[in-house]
Order: C-alpha cells, then sequence, then structure tokens
C-alpha cells in the first residue's frame, strides 16, 4: 500500500483511487490514479479526540498517572487511526488538577511525538453545577465558582498546554471568565450546567463557543420548551460535541442534533480508562464498582441502567454512525477528523490537501465496519497492519 513516501488508496470522499505523495512530514501532492488497486483500502485524515479521559487501563485523572503512561496511551490511541487527541482532567482538588496537567506537560516535553499527537488539555470542571444530574460523575466536594487566579495557576502548571475548558455559565462570575479565556486563546465549552437560557446567551455572548457532549450531563427531566439543551442547540455559534457510542444518545436524539447542526457537529469518544479492556467488572476511582459489558456498555455494577462513562474509542463512534446509516462515511469521518480542528481555529489544519500536514490513516471497510491498517503522524508510518507485500 505504500512505498517509501507514496501512499496508494481509495480516497474516501470519492472512492476514487488516488496516491498522496508526502514529503518533510507535508502532503506536497495527490494525483487520481487511472490503474485499479489491489486492495480496497480507503485514505483518510487522521482523527481528532477534543475529550478523553483515559485508555487501555491508562487514566489521566488517576493521581498514579506517570509520563510514561502518556507517552503509551498515544501509540494505543495512533493504533485507533487517532492523530491528535486532547486529554480530560475533571473536577478534582486543587493540587491534584496541577499534579495531573504537570505530568501531561512534562510528557510532551519529553517527548516529540508525544506532543505531536496531544493537541492540548482538556480541563473539564471543576467550574462546573453543583446540581446532581448536570455534574455527572464529578465530585461534588471539588465543584466550584469560576476562579481566574486558580486557573491561571492550572495553565503555568500544563506550560499553556490548556486549549479547553468546560464550565457551566450558570455561576455569576461566568461572564467575566469566559471573556478572559477568550482573550487567553483558550476554547470555552458549556457544559454539566443547569443554567437557565439567558445565562446559556450571556455564555455564548462573552465567547463560549462549544458544547460538551450535548444531551449528557443535564437532569432527566427538563422544562418542555426552554431548557438549556434546546437554547444551545439553536445557536449558529455553538458546535456540539457528541458521544455517539451507541449508549450515551438514542439514535433519534443523535439525528436531531446532526440534522439541526450538520455543519457544527464534532464527534468526541469521553473514553474512560476501561475503553479498550476485556468485559468485565472493575473499580472505579470516582467511587462504586462499574461493569462493562460484552456489546461495550460501562454501567455501575449496581445499577445496569447507570453509565458509568464511555468505554469506547473514537474510531467505534464513527463506526457506530456508519453502519446504523446516520450519516454517510464522508460525513462521519469529517465529524471525527475536520470539524474538530475547524471549531479549534476556525479552519481545518486537518484535510487531505496538498499543503496540510500529513496525518492520515489507511482503513479498511467491510463487515466488521472500519478498521485502521496504517497510521501515518507527520509524514512517518507509526503504526501499520499491513500484510507485507501486499
Amino acid at each position: 500500500m505504500s512505498k517509501n513516501n507514496i501512499f496508494k488508496a481509495l480516497d474516501y470522499r470519492t472512492n476514487k483511487p488516488i496516491s498522496v505523495d508526502v514529503e518533510n512530514g507535508k502532503i506536497c501532492a495527490i494525483s487520481e490514479l487511472q490503474e485499479t488497486l489491489d486492495t480496497n483500502y480507503f485514505v483518510a485524515p487522521g482523527l481528532v479526540d477534543l475529550q478523553i479521559n483515559g485508555f487501555k487501563g491508562i487514566d489521566f485523572n488517576s493521581l498514579d498517572l506517570k509520563i510514561t503512561d502518556v507517552h503509551e496511551i498515544c501509540n494505543i490511541l495512533l493504533e485507533k487511526g487517532i492523530t491528535s487527541f486532547y486529554p480530560t482532567v475533571i473536577t478534582n482538588s486543587s493540587e491534584a488538577i496541577e499534579l495531573l496537567l504537570t505530568t501531561i506537560s512534562t510528557a510532551c516535553n519529553n517527548s516529540k511525538k508525544t506532543d505531536a499527537c496531544i493537541g492540548g488539555i482538556h480541563l473539564e470542571g471543576p467550574f462546573i453545577s453543583f446540581e446532581d444530574g448536570p455534574r455527572g460523575a464529578h465530585s461534588k466536594e471539588f465543584v466550584q465558582a469560576p476562579n481566574w487566579y486558580l486557573f491561571e495557576k492550572w495553565q503555568k502548571a500544563a506550560n499553556g498546554k490548556i486549549k479547553i475548558i468546560t464550565i457551566s455559565p450558570e455561576w455569576k462570575n461566568s461572564t467575566e471568565f469566559i471573556d478572559k479565556c477568550i482573550k487567553s486563546g483558550v476554547i470555552v465549552s458549556i457544559g454539566h450546567t443547569a443554567a437557565t437560557p439567558e445565562q446559556i446567551q450571556n455564555a455564548i455572548n462573552a465567547g463560549a463557543t462549544m458544547s460538551t457532549h450535548l444531551g449528557n450531563g443535564c437532569h432527566a427531566m427538563l422544562p418542555r420548551h426552554k431548557n438549556y439543551i434546546f437554547e444551545q442547540l439553536a445557536s449558529e455559534k455553538l458546535w456540539s460535541t457528541l458521544i455517539a457510542d451507541g449508549f450515551h444518545l438514542p439514535d433519534s436524539l443523535l439525528k436531531i442534533f446532526l440534522k439541526t447542526k450538520p455543519n457544527k457537529s464534532i464527534l468526541v469518544s469521553d473514553a474512560t480508562s476501561f475503553a479498550g479492556l476485556p468485559s468485565g467488572t472493575y473499580k472505579s476511582h470516582i467511587g462504586g464498582d462499574v461493569e462493562l459489558n460484552e456489546d461495550g456498555k460501562l454501567c455501575m455494577q449496581d445499577n445496569t441502567d447507570m453509565l458509568a462513562g464511555s468505554a469506547q474509542s473514537l474510531l467505534w463512534c464513527v463506526n457506530q454512525l456508519v453502519k446504523k446509516q446516520i450519516t454517510s462515511l464522508q460525513d462521519t469521518w469529517n465529524m471525527a477528523s475536520i470539524k474538530p480542528t475547524e471549531a479549534l481555529f476556525g479552519t481545518s489544519n486537518n484535510f487531505l490537501e496538498v499543503g496540510y500536514k500529513a496525518d492520515f490513516v489507511l482503513f479498511e471497510k467491510n463487515i466488521n465496519g472500519i478498521q485502521i491498517k496504517q497510521t501515518i503522524k507527520d509524514g512517518k508510518i507509526v503504526f501499520s497492519d499491513l500484510i507485507k507485500n501486499s
């Protein structure tokens, strides 16, 4: 499939055979081929996960997190076609957050590969709602109002790598805090909130541009008309991030979200450290035993109707939408690759086009779904499952 710096496969957008030439870490040429390829592999931009808490036993929120763990998870995710991701640190004590941010940023400083894979850090909390439901699995003990002094302290520990922060705009000083975040170059996402529609609008006017896992981290019952989900969904200024793992949102609601925001929807995994592990019962650091079912659902052992987070990769989410024909292959892939970087930077830096960085994948699509065969990061093959001499 690849020889030197030339990769031949079907364009995921057109199904036509193309060759992608790579030089100095960038795509230098793309040519349509007249020949028939001997495989049905597709080429597409690398996946970008804006919200991931861990994978395969590694937890970005465990105080035992090691620098080597951060390096290892990069390799694990590259096998899943994820060429860029945002480790997500959730609500905790100030000291714990500082320690975790320091570990992640130090790992980036120690490895060019890790630094290239980690686009930034997503701080999800502790400036979220106190209320049960919207707070989700976050510890109530550490929830607090937005605090710019603390944020600056954490940003220093992160060596400036906090690029996304999820907050609830229900706090009185939210708009002032959001304004400061925006001016410092940090994307503000609304999430884990019990805010009124008016408070949602105030946050948008202050510069918030994203909604964190819309439809999750909310009350079980809401006012039928005026509520914080509809208010976010109706805003043309907000990107919606969605967990499309087949468990967090029913297909009917996903369809509504995607039809309402066809151009401003993003897939995220929100994967926990249980993702990639075999089915079974595990101890969760946020409290209680969790059960990972054979079908991939992660729930509380004593209440299987209550989700305990996601245990699936971003690639799994892509497969869910494509298999169920909720969205096309191209649109689904774009929501997990091009759209995330467009939301962050205004325009995507992840196109499969000449002049863009060579972060892309080759994948096979069969009855078992989409399977990554090769991952290219900065022009180098960093994962390959190709049969030699194929």
